[in-house]
């Protein structure tokens, strides 16, 4: 298996106005702070504007003065970081894995849908359910929130899905109500049956919420999971010499993951960590999930300094919009495949090596309304909003990440920019915005022969169906393609490239 080498940070050449890095975002409406994204490069030019509104998806060239102009411009000669080819990734809970035909080579569409992600990527099986799991080699699957049991059967079958997919596999051991001996036994088996696309073992979900869970006894420390770590790990070890393991997949105590860097970090594939918005209540709403969250900020600030610090990768394995499933209505609406296309790029530009989002069946024993592939719980999968999310990020982020130099002006939309080793330059626009539209403007520092834009499109934000990308909706096999192109006109200027409020476009750039 491949050493995954971690993130190293480039700091930028060129300096925009005072300060190298950085774009300074105007105050977004409805909102009562400014959130000055670190993650993107390049100061933002004071450029003012005025957006018309207009029904989504219906803005043309045509309807727009000068005056509505946003500039962005791009340098793809001034990369900042790759982003991982195996960055795409799905979460599922281990009670997934008992339910025997779905994660399997014989699932020809899950399959697909998996496969219309990318050809690589990382599947991450844990959840709340491994820790009330266990292992049983010839005993009876049972999917269940504290019983689930897991057969050889049912591993056998997961390593097939994983070779017909070609994903990577990081599997979660029960640290909470197992033992060792049961971890070693189950670690043996995932491995025999995985092969070299295991990636590693995680020990232990959430361990900082094992005295909520009923896990541990009141003040279970960092201390205690770290030695309960090195136990499981030496037992597993002394079996599978070779074995590589992740952690500490802390839910919101990220002290724990700095503090493990340093106490495991030369004997760790790399470090994981879980993100929500928040939990799901009355107050998750849209408008909350579409607005910046500076706990987010902080939150990969403080990873990407522990994985500077240790040399050591980091990933989102566990997350999506609200936990206990998502909110219906928000997180199951095309807002919420914004959320996922700008989320998945903030983590790459903050030095992430992958996301997993969590799909299908949740610890609470029905399908997330956050699932990215739909699941009618009878052999019909859909592509579901969120889906359309990673989709957009798998047709633009490829390669490395360049550097945009861009003001919001007061809309809620980002920017973002790849440059892929094939030569192609990609610049993504995200307009998040309610009600105002986008004319943006784009100069780059390389000329360009032509420019195609592929828009991710709906009815509205709140839209749950009629989604499509480059015109064409996913099919209820799981495969898609572009069904029409659309080149972005130039000028003197620039190329021109219209994004309605509620939309998204990938500008793909050809030489």
């Amino acid at each position: 298996m491949q050493e995954q080498k971690p993130y190293q940070h480039q700091p930028s050449n060129q300096v925009y106005g005072q300060w190298q890095g950085y774009v300074r975002l105007a105050p977004l409406r409805n909102l009562s702070y400014m959130h000055r994204r670190t993650f993107l490069t390049g100061l933002a030019s004071a450029t003012a504007c005025t957006v018309s509104q207009k029904a989504f998806g219906t803005l043309s060239p045509a309807t727009l003065s000068g005056n509505n102009t946003i500039p962005i411009h791009f340098d793809p000669a001034k990369t900042l970081g790759s982003v991982s080819a195996n960055f795409v990734g799905l979460g599922y809970e281990i009670s997934s894995v008992s339910a025997p035909g779905l994660l399997s080579a014989a699932n020809r569409s899950y399959v697909q849908f998996v496969r219309t992600l990318g050809a690589n990527g990382v599947i991450r099986i844990g959840g709340n359910t491994s820790d009330y799991s266990s292992f049983d080699p010839h005993g009876q699957p049972i999917s269940s929130p504290k019983a689930s049991v897991v057969t050889e059967a049912n591993l056998e079958e997961l390593g097939t899905f994983l070779k017909v997919t070609g994903w990577q596999l990081i599997w979660g051991l029960n640290l909470g109500k197992g033992s060792e001996q049961e971890a070693v036994d189950e670690a043996k088996t995932v491995s025999a049956t995985a092969g070299d696309s295991l990636l590693a073992f995680e020990i232990g979900n959430e361990p900082d919420l094992f005295s909520h869970e009923g896990h541990r006894p009141q003040g279970y420390s960092y201390e205690n999971y770290l030695a309960d770590f090195r136990r499981y790990k030496q037992a597993v070890r002394a079996s599978l010499p070779h074995a590589s393991f992740a952690g500490p997949d802390a839910a919101g105590h990220t002290d724990w993951v700095t503090r493990f860097a340093q106490d495991e970090g030369s004997d760790l594939k790399l470090l994981t960590h879980h993100y929500y918005r928040e939990g799901q209540n009355p107050f998750s709403t849209l408008d909350k999930l579409l607005n910046p969250d500076l706990h987010l900020e902080t939150l990969l600030e403080k990873l990407k300094q522990a994985s500077l610090a240790s040399h050591l990768p980091y990933r989102i394995c566990e997350t999506n919009s609200f936990s206990g499933g998502g909110r219906p209505g928000v997180s199951d609406t095309f807002g919420a495949a914004l959320w996922v296309l700008d989320y998945m790029f903030t983590l790459a530009s903050a030095g992430a090596a992958g996301v997993n989002l969590e799909t299908g069946i949740n610890q609470l024993n029905f399908i997330s309304s956050y699932s990215p592939i739909g699941d009618n719980g009878h052999g019909i999968y859909t592509a579901s909003p969120p889906y359309y999310g990673m989709l957009a990020f798998a047709q633009a982020a490829k390669g490395q990440l360049a550097a945009l130099k861009y003001e919001t002006s007061g809309v809620n939309f980002r920017a973002y920019a790849t440059v892929a080793s094939s030569g192609r330059s990609t610049v993504t626009i995200i307009n998040k915005d309610h009600s105002q539209d986008t004319h943006i403007l784009l100069t780059t520092s390389t000329p360009f022969r032509r420019a195609r834009v592929l828009r991710l499109t709906a009815p509205s934000l709140e839209s749950k169906d009629s989604i499509q990308l480059g015109n064409a909706s996913v099919s209820p096999d799981g495969t898609w393609r572009s069904a029409s192109e659309e080149i972005a006109k130039f000028d003197h200027q620039g190329w021109s490239v219209p994004v309605p409020a509620g939309s998204a476009a990938v500008v793909q750039f050809e030489s």
